[in-house]
């Protein structure tokens, strides 16, 4: 995942370095006055968008488990809070996009914010009642406040300082546990990234300028970030019995994990060109790979690349 974000980003640089037509630029530049055609594109890709990945979700996650009535299910205390912890920066990153797009149509700023910022609320909500209706799980009222939470976090920061100081963020890396249950943590990769909670990292991001006096000359890119995941994890609220090819007994020991690392705030790099902006906004919610403090299992541990 990390080689390919790297090669979509020289990529854009070598185009940037190229162009010489302005159209891109100006296309990408947000708006400083209402423009109903760009309000009309952004409400209508969104929906498109939405719609695709119900019935995508629906192909992975739901269709070989029976339709049931509307009923409450209580997973609070599965996969050790990753899952809530993930729809909190879901929530988050989904309304920033949809902050940020209403905003490039020339939307008024409060609007946008409101809005724009109950995009993640409103999408996933979609996905509970999904879930509400599938024999396999159920309406979650963990999930949906960890939804609200999560668009909370983001247009608070809005109200309260203009800016997002304080970013959640994203990692993976391929765990190993997936291999002793594919069916539940993924076959492949692209599933364990959705899948497999061992093999996620989610972090809060904290731009350290931000919160300084305006003449501090601490750099506006450098952020700390404080991570957090799980390893061990075969089964939602416990783990099964399993055996190895030889039919021997395997068990895994099950605990969270936490991390401290420094990140990189993209959108705070000084660039000039709205495209390399826009890039390095639509990737903003990825871990920067950086050395780290590792704290889980009673053990401290290093990690060259935290992410």
């Amino acid at each position: 995942m990390r080689y390919g974000l790297v090669a979509v980003l020289c990529t854009c640089c070598f185009i940037l370095h190229a162009q010489q037509d302005s159209s891109i630029a100006k296309f990408l530049t947000p708006a400083n006055e209402f423009r109903p055609a760009r309000v009309y594109w952004v409400t209508g890709t969104e929906a498109l968008l939405a719609a695709g990945s119900l019935i995508a979700l629906n192909e992975l996650w739901y269709k070989d488990y029976p339709r049931t009535n509307f009923h409450v299910f209580n997973d609070n205390h599965e996969w050790l809070l990753m899952d809530k912890t993930g729809h909190v920066i879901t929530a988050y990153t989904t309304g920033r996009y949809g902050m940020k797009l209403l905003q490039w149509a020339g939307v008024k700023k409060n609007k946008a914010i409101w809005y724009g910022g109950l995009t993640g609320f409103v999408y996933l909500a979609g996905i509970e009642m999904l879930d509400a209706y599938s024999s396999a799980w159920g309406f979650s009222t963990g999930d949906m406040i960890a939804n609200a939470a999560g668009s909370a976090l983001l247009i608070g920061q809005e109200v309260l300082w203009q800016e997002q100081r304080i970013v959640p963020k994203f990692g993976f890396r391929r765990s190993g546990y997936a291999k002793y249950r594919p069916e539940l943590l993924g076959s492949h990769f692209m599933e364990q990234v959705i899948k497999d909670y061992n093999g996620q990292t989610y972090w809060l991001s904290f731009n350290i300028a931000s919160f300084l006096h305006e003449e501090n000359s601490f750099p506006a890119w450098l952020n700390i970030a404080f991570g957090y995941g799980a390893n061990g994890m075969v089964g939602g609220h416990e783990n099964p019995p399993l055996t190895n090819a030889a039919g021997n007994s395997i068990t895994f020991t099950r605990y969270r994990q936490f991390y401290i690392s420094p990140d990189i705030d993209l959108t705070k790099l000084k660039v000039k060109s709205p495209l390399l902006k826009f890039v390095f906004g639509t990737f903003g919610f990825l871990k920067i790979p950086a050395p780290g403090i590792a704290i889980g299992n009673g053990k401290f541990s290093g990690c060259v690349f935290c992410f």
